[in-house]
């Protein structure tokens, strides 16, 4: 399923990687126009998700992921074939997130539902880790490719990323849940579970940031490089894998510090550094190339580091009958204001000068530091009276 992910997520930063470098100017778009245009990915995955997700208890998930994949790597495809512009590439982006809807959250329930009981927190946290090598090799693919041979051979090579999830579905068995009466749509029981609203909003946040950077890391180490200048091995292409990959230990350290000193706890203390790296960052966009490579260096271990401790909190609140619903609603309000987050940098950067702007920078973190400052308060709100009065960590 690893592996499968992987594959998956191929195509998935294919437009962020070639954003600043290749599509803006090659279309004239401003920095809102490029980051609404990332974004398109988000919304359709946020429309596709709840019905989608939720379905999966009532059918064998591995047919939802089977089919998602299969789309996610073909609107993948017809991007490089087809965008014109805005309009169009913006459409065709959000039909692989709408794919990638069916491919990720459902993946997860295909994953658990094949999983012995008992605690599955390590087993969900290698299955969200491997989120972040998939897109490090997704900027990286994503990059080189466009580099020499254009954009469009970019995107038509990753879009045969997803074969990979498709042959390990096909590998797997059939796993049919129990038969369910009800409204498909029907997430009252997650919205009265308090304790699993509140890792719902704090993952929301994680997005809001973690798309927000991945959206635009390119185009700031473009900015750094024009103005600042790097060593030649420090190329946009090397900056953005390693941020992407070294999300995995991060996140699988994130998670074992959850189990050892509390989830609550342990995702407050990263999200809070998290708030602090962003601004001093932003603070200075006009340091020196190596202090900005160390500084991102450390960012890119801080923002995924509470992404499997949020996913596996969750899974572990949710009340299992209606898991699916409650997945659902966590990837609805992830790639939700992960939309937001793309948009909203996007728009900070232009009005503050544009990406070619410390002030833009400046005004760009400052956003993704507000938006991740919002987790720990959802998680504060979310803490659970118990008997006795104590509360859960």
């Amino acid at each position: 399923m690893c592996i499968g992910q992987v594959g998956n997520l191929l195509p998935h930063v294919t437009l962020s990687a070639n954003l600043a470098q290749h599509l803006m100017p090659t279309w004239g778009l401003s920095a809102a126009e490029g980051g609404l245009m990332a974004s398109g990915y988000a919304f359709g995955y946020m429309l596709a998700v709840p019905v989608l997700t939720t379905l999966t208890d009532r059918i064998d998930a591995r047919l939802v992921l089977l089919w998602g994949s299969i789309v996610s790597g073909l609107a993948t495809a017809a991007f490089g074939i087809f965008a014109q512009g805005f309009w169009s590439a913006t459409a065709i982006w959000s039909l692989a997130g709408l794919g990638f809807a069916g491919a990720y959250m459902p993946g997860l329930k295909a994953l658990t539902d094949r999983l012995p009981a008992g605690d599955s927190s390590r087993a969900v946290t290698l299955y969200t880790s491997s989120f972040s090598v998939g897109v490090g090799l997704s900027f990286l693919v994503a990059q080189l490719i466009a580099d020499r041979w254009g954009w469009r051979t970019a995107f038509l090579v990753t879009g045969f990323g997803p074969i990979a999830m498709v042959v390990a579905c096909l590998l797997m068995q059939e796993q049919r849940p129990a038969p369910k009466a009800g409204r498909l749509l029907n997430f009252a029981p997650v919205f009265a579970n308090r304790e699993a609203l509140g890792y719902i909003f704090g993952y929301g946040a994680h997005c809001f940031e973690l798309y927000g950077i991945r959206t635009w890391l390119v185009g700031f180490w473009t900015f750094v490089v024009a103005h600042q200048g790097a060593p030649s091995w420090l190329s946009p292409v090397v900056l953005s894998f390693c941020f992407a990959v070294i999300s995995m230990p991060a996140s699988i350290l994130g998670n074992e510090a959850a189990l050892k000193f509390g989830r609550h706890r342990a995702i407050t203390v990263v999200m809070i550094a998290s708030v602090c790296l962003a601004l001093v960052i932003g603070l200075n966009a006009t340091a020196p190339a190596w202090v900005l490579a160390l500084l991102l260096l450390v960012y890119g271990l801080t923002v995924p580091a509470d992404s499997g401790a949020l996913t596996a909190g969750m899974s572990a609140a949710a009340v299992s009958e209606h898991r699916g619903a409650t997945l659902a609603l966590h990837s609805t309000v992830g790639f939700g204001l992960s939309a937001v987050g793309a948009w909203g940098t996007g728009a900070a950067l232009d009005a503050a000068g544009g990406p070619q702007s410390a002030t833009g920078w400046l005004l760009a973190f400052s956003v993704l530091a507000v938006g991740i400052a919002l987790g720990p308060l959802a998680l504060l709100w979310a803490r659970k009276v118990q008997p006795g009065g104590a509360k859960s960590i």
